[in-house]
């Protein structure tokens, strides 16, 4: 959610935002008029609060000062009432609206107007005719597309064999780099989750269709985000505690509604997926210092594994709902002779805090509402994608990894005998 001092007192720059995320200029007057209409019901029911207060004889009330009590309760109980009310609409419409843009964001009604941050490594390029992903996998007997739907339905796969070690490899190398090296706290949360945590990350209520939803109350996770920014829903954290850095690995599940035709072979946009997640909580004056920080962490697993991929830095209009400045990486595919999302690496300001109430105690025992910080380091199910194309062969065998050839024990997957 926004924060109320800053519609407060810049409503330019909130006004701006909106407008530069494709909201009509309907969206910021009814913000503005819902909380000054509520803060000025707010005063004059403080103000009768106190009237009443002092209404109050000191002995016993007379008969004209029981009447004015009575009055003064009635009104207040039906004041109450409209305060909450309007409080009520205030709550339900700003849960709507998206955070605010950083100024440096670029500003693009789409993915067009994407900026290009730097380039790493030389893309591949062969002397024969890359084969895709799904081709590799099918052929090598690594993923099994056709069992899967039989099992489940379409965008659903099974790994099997080779296909199995490596994914597991992946996901565990991810983890020991980010762990090891980079300080996370490795989490393994539920993957079901409540509304209140999907709320407090900004899935709920914009993205309902694109969930799944098991009861009245229960999800399955889209991104451990939810769980792990959520692990310290409503608390109140010693500032010498930050930052707190987790890292989990998680099944994701997402319908993709809205993306039929995008992507439909392969494993670059599934149901389920795996995903290796980090989440950052962090004092608020250093949040972009510690969002270039977590950059680098999921960076640094494409230049240990030699991915060639690029750093994008989203617009206006391509970025995340709860996001205020993000950072994509993109790796790429030879195959179709493109960089992919891999991680978007984004900080979310206070806008997730203020949802789930997470707040820290600064040195001057003064709390407020921290910064939370998100990125995937990284889809295991595209890095699988990424590595059967840029280390495949004519022949069509996959070379390893040199950073994962101690996990699956070979240094190759070719075609059994």
């Amino acid at each position: 959610m926004i924060n109320p001092k800053l519609l407060r007192e810049h409503p330019e720059t909130v006004k701006l935002s909106l407008k530069n995320r494709g909201c009509s200029d309907d969206v910021f007057t009814t913000l503005q008029q819902l909380d000054i209409q509520w803060r000025e019901k707010q005063q004059e029911l403080e103000r009768l609060q106190a009237l009443r207060n002092e209404s109050i004889p000191k002995g016993k009330p007379t008969d004209e000062e029981r009447q004015k009590l009575s009055e003064l309760s009635k009104n207040l109980k039906e004041l109450q009432e409209d305060v909450n009310n309007v409080k009520d609409k205030l709550d339900g419409f700003s849960i709507e609206i998206p955070n605010i843009l950083q100024p440096d964001t670029p500003i693009g009604q789409d993915e067009t107007s994407n900026i290009v941050i730097r380039e790493e490594g030389t893309p591949k390029s062969f002397n024969f005719k890359a084969k895709t992903h799904d081709e590799l996998a099918i052929k090598l007997q690594l993923i099994d597309f056709d069992r899967a739907t039989k099992v489940t339905g379409s965008r659903f796969a099974t790994f099997t064999g080779l296909g199995a070690k490596l994914e597991r490899a992946i996901s565990s190398f991810m983890l020991d780099v980010h762990t090891q090296s980079h300080g996370y706290t490795e989490v393994s949360p539920p993957v079901v989750v409540n509304s209140a945590a999907m709320q407090g990350t900004g899935q709920l209520p914009k993205f309902e269709d694109d969930l799944y939803k098991i009861d009245n109350d229960y999800w399955l996770s889209p991104t451990a985000e939810v769980q792990l920014t959520n692990h310290h829903h409503g608390e109140i954290i010693p500032n010498e505690q930050l930052p707190i850095k987790y890292c989990a690995f998680t099944q994701c599940f997402r319908k993709e509604a809205g993306s039929y035709g995008k992507d439909m072979k392969g494993i670059i946009r599934l149901h389920q997926f795996n995903k290796v997640e980090l989440v950052q909580l962090v004092e608020p004056s250093q949040s972009n210092k510690f969002l270039m920080e977590l950059l680098y962490h999921a960076e640094k697993i494409l230049q240990l594994l030699e991915l060639p991929y690029r750093v994008v830095q989203l617009c206006s209009g391509d970025i995340g709902f709860s996001s205020s400045k993000t950072y994509d990486l993109e790796v790429w595919f030879p195959s179709q002779n493109q960089y992919r999302e891999i991680s978007s690496c984004s900080n979310f300001l206070d806008f997730q805090a203020r949802r789930s109430k997470i707040r820290y105690r600064d040195t001057n025992q003064s709390v407020d509402y921290l910064h939370t910080l998100n990125g995937s380091g990284l889809a295991v199910g595209r890095t699988f994608a990424a590595i059967l194309e840029n280390y495949q062969t004519e022949s069509g065998i996959i070379q390893i990894p040199k950073q994962l050839q101690s996990y699956m024990g070979i240094q190759e997957i070719g075609y059994e005998k």
